[in-house]
This record gives C-alpha cells, structure tokens and sequence, in this order.
C-alpha cells in the first residue's frame, strides 16, 4: 500500500495548500529509532530514564525554531495543530471565558472553538465573519469584542488569501485586555521565508502547524512572544503544562526529530528562495484563472492558496475536486463566505501552491495546470447528466454523485488530462 501511495504522488498534480513534500532528511528521521523511546516530561525533567540524546535532540529542536522565528519560549511537543490549540485555551482561559474567533465555513477552524469541537466545550465561542470579498470584518472583530470581551482573539484558519494585518488583531485585543493568539499553521513556512510578515511582534502566542509551507513532519509548535511573556511572566510555563500533562502524554520524538531537520533547512537561502516562489507561483495561478472568467475569493492571492468560488462555473467544489482528481489534480473543496450550500458539498475550491514548488515548478508550469483545471470544469459543467445534482431532492441527489463518480473516472477528457499530468511530472522528482 505504501508503494501505491508512492506512485500516486508521483503521478498526480497535489494544489491541496496544506500538503507538501519533505526532504530526504526529514523523512529519514521520521523513519529513524527515535520511534523507540518514551520522553514524558521536558528536558532535564524526564519521567523515563534513557532521555539524555532525546534531551539534546529536543534542546535542539527548540533552539533552532526561537532562532528562526524570534520568539522567546517554543513548545515542539504538540502532535498536531488542533491538540496545539486546545493545549493554548486550557493555558488561557478559565471556566466562563469566551473566544472570538473565524467562523469556519468562512475560512475558520475547527479547534478555535467551533461547533462540533471539544475547544467549544471547554469555552463558549463568538464567531467574526469574512466580507464577501475575503477580508476579515474588522468592524463585526471590534463590536463582538467590545461586546463580549474574550480572552482570546483568534486569527487564522483554513482559508484565507491576503497578508494578515496583525496590527488591528493586536489593537483589539489590546483595547479589551485579551490575548492575541496568532495560527500561522498555513503561513509558517512564508513566515519563517520572509515571504510573509511575521506576527512576533505583535501576538502573544502564536501557534503553527510543521507540516504546510514549513515542509516538517506533520506536528506543531506553540511559541511565546516577548510581548506575550510581557503580559504574564508565567505564560511559558503554563503553556508547557496545557501541552503536558494537559492534553498528551509522551511526545513523538521522532517528529521532534524530523522538526529539527526541517528548521535547519528552513534557515537556508534556499528555503527563502522557495517560499517567495510559493507566492508569486500562487499568484499567476490566480491571474491565470481569472483570465479563464473564475471568480476568486480575495479577487487574487497574497500568500500560498487560490480560494475559487465555482458558482458562476455552474458545478459545486465537490463534483469539481472529483472530476479533477480523475485528471490527475488533487484539489479540496471549500466552503465561501455566506455559501448557500453545506460544507460537503460547498460552493468553492481551494488551491494553493506550496507542494508544486517544492518540486520545483515555476509561473509559466502554474499557466498550464490552470489550463488542465478549466478543461475538467468546463467537461463537468457541459455534461447534461449532472445539470440536476444540488438541485434536486436527497435520494435522487446522492444516485446522481455516484454516477457521476463511476462515470467521469473514465471520461475520455478527463482520462486524456490525467495522461498529459502523467507525461508532464516526469520531469519533477518528488
């Protein structure tokens, strides 16, 4: 099974903006007998005997990401971004605080506090919307802060296309009293690159994900700023407390490994180099799909990711991440700001370039995948088969998805895009 997944990379276009490739390097301390050993506790703290190797690796680790980043205090144990952020509300908030945070249909995540989340659970939460155009409501932001006075302020998400302006996250929160917890999950990489502003200065704990545009192993790190510890001199310990023995136990080391391999490379030139290819590759990308009459939530990109809302294509983001994944494209749909459809079956599509850089793709490679994603829209949208799909009742809706399944698989359009993608990934090693 792994050997087919291996050739499936290999054989597929991957715009998801949260997947990449990593190095070699990475993947061999992934693989590596750090698997084998307990590390509970932090280093020089362990409660397992063997620890003084994972001590310096983790020490390591650590020291490379306050280096990289400018912060003051980094936690590399997290597992992953949504136990990250649940670890940050059980070291800020009590019982009767409240979050405000993206809403996730537009844009948001789950683990700041949505619905269907444990984060709502353990703190009510208030949701901030996007305008039409993409832009955080920075009006509906301070009125519901002002209103509600949270304890923390959230920015970041799943989607969103512009540079964040931390400053007004930062001066509502200041204004209330709250703590501005920036997740740059998707941006830590153009972060870390200079491709994006950093939000050091101006959040007091900021949260990312390894595994996206910084191109580490799938984890996360939970770092304290000079401002946050200004704030509370104790938030670094109580951060490391949320994060053990609050919400796990023993870290992964070989994550932590892996972590420390990828912060070396991020120091590089050459990672500075790739991350500002990620933009402006993002970048033709959307100009390409607005020459093809795609409208873009945002009207473009600023960072790695192209939010497309389909409705004037006449097909919604599931039938079109489908039909391109039987052309060779991986894609995931996603919901627009006020989608009139369900998150299932949203209205939109998100892209985004990081993985197609990492192989080494440029402008004029992004010009022809745009190329490849109209061709399947435009096939899907003319097939008078699925004219009635999201307009009809439930039964007949879901007969309808999974015919179209069985049969666009081996469309002839959709099987000749699928031989070119093949053809043209030849030349990129993954």
């Amino acid at each position: 099974m792994i050997e087919k997944e291996k050739k499936r990379q290999r054989s597929q276009i991957h715009l998801i903006p949260s997947e990449n490739f990593v190095s070699e390097n990475v993947l061999k301390a992934l693989g590596s007998c750090l698997t084998n050993k307990y590390a509970e506790g932090y280093a020089g703290r362990r409660y397992y005997q063997g620890n003084k190797i994972i001590d310096e690796i983790e020490s390591l680790c650590i020291e490379r990401a306050k280096e990289l980043f400018g912060v003051e205090h980094v936690n590399v144990q997290p597992l992953s971004g949504a136990p990250a952020n649940l670890a940050i509300l059980m070291a800020l908030t009590k019982n009767g605080d409240c979050q405000l945070s993206q809403l996730l249909s537009h844009g948001g995540h789950l683990s700041m506090g949505q619905e269907v989340s444990v984060t709502r659970r353990l703190c009510k939460a208030i949701h901030y919307h996007l305008t039409e155009d993409g832009e955080v409501n920075w009006q509906e932001l301070e009125d519901l802060a002002k209103k509600y006075k949270p304890k923390i302020i959230w920015s970041g998400g799943t989607a969103y296309t512009k540079i964040f302006d931390w400053k007004k996250y930062t001066e509502i929160a200041n204004e209330i009293g709250a703590y501005f917890v920036a997740d740059i999950s998707h941006i830590g990489g153009l972060v870390a690159g200079g491709a994006h502003p950093s939000p050091v200065v101006f959040a007091d704990v900021i949260m990312t994900t390894t595994h996206k545009t910084l191109r580490g192993p799938r984890g996360a790190m939970i770092m304290v700023t000079k401002k946050g510890l200004e704030k509370d001199i104790e938030l670094a310990k109580k951060i490391d407390k949320a994060v053990f023995p609050g919400v796990q136990g023993g870290p992964h080391m070989e994550t932590v490994t892996a972590l420390a391999v990828a912060l070396g490379e991020a120091k590089k030139d050459s990672f500075k180099d790739y991350s500002k290819e990620v933009v402006v590759n993002a970048k033709r990308m959307a100009e390409e799909l607005r020459k093809r009459d795609y409208k873009l939530i945002g009207g473009g990109s600023e960072n790695h990711m192209v939010w497309i809302d389909l409705r004037n294509k006449s097909v919604d983001g599931w039938m079109a991440a489908w039909g391109l994944e039987f052309g060779g494209i991986i894609t995931n749909r996603q919901t627009i700001p006020f989608d009139p459809k369900s998150p299932y079956y949203p209205s939109g599509l998100r892209v985004g370039t990081p993985a197609v850089t990492s192989l080494g793709m440029k402008e004029e490679d992004m010009k022809k995948i745009v190329m490849w994603i109209d061709r399947v829209v435009e096939k899907v949208k003319s097939d008078e088969r699925w004219k009635k799909i999201g307009q009809v009742e439930r039964d007949e809706d879901q007969r309808l998805r999974r015919k179209f399944k069985e049969l666009m698989k081996d469309d002839e359009v959709l099987v000749g895009v699928r031989k070119e993608v093949e053809g043209f990934l030849k030349k990129f090693v993954v």
